[in-house]
């Protein structure tokens, strides 16, 4: 009998520490509610702020993609641009080449960087660069041969 005396004094200690409720402690219901009303309405400020100023950086981020797509195109532009004249001008090496004598243009090809004289011979009429590449040094015109082999159409990004 003791033993169940000692375990129900027990439980009820441990009742009344984990539950203190004396009669005049415990708030109000309608002001408990109240200040339960005013953190809801705090909270919702606060994340109401924090969609503004998230829309506000979403905003900020649309003009700046802008700005950058914009860049990129001029830059793209440019690019085309830039390609267009140095086919302008490799077009016109290729005329002046096809209209010199095949040795005087042999001779002059064999001086000339080897990525540049690939590319003229590689767009000469091959009748043309046939007769030029027969009077040139035959190691010049295989390095030519292998470069003109691995020329490759550049293929557009867009």
């Amino acid at each position: 009998m003791k033993t169940s005396f000692f375990a129900w004094i027990i439980i009820l200690s441990w009742v009344l520490i984990s539950n203190p409720s004396p009669v005049g402690s415990q708030e109000d219901p309608g002001r408990f509610i109240e200040k339960k009303h005013h953190e809801l309405a705090e909270k919702e400020r606060h994340l109401k702020n924090e969609e503004e100023r998230i829309r506000n950086i979403e905003k900020e981020v649309e003009i700046k993609i802008q700005k950058l797509n914009r860049l990129l195109n001029q830059i793209e532009d440019a690019l085309k641009k830039q390609e267009e004249i140095r086919s302008e001008r490799i077009e016109h090496l290729v005329k002046t080449f096809e209209a010199m004598p095949p040795e005087e243009a042999a001779v002059r090809l064999a001086g000339l960087e080897k990525s540049l004289a690939v590319k003229i011979v590689f767009k000469m009429n091959y009748k043309k660069a046939g007769a030029i590449l027969a009077l040139m040094e035959p190691k010049k015109v295989t390095e030519f041969t292998e470069g003109i082999s691995r020329t490759e159409k550049k293929i557009p990004t867009k």
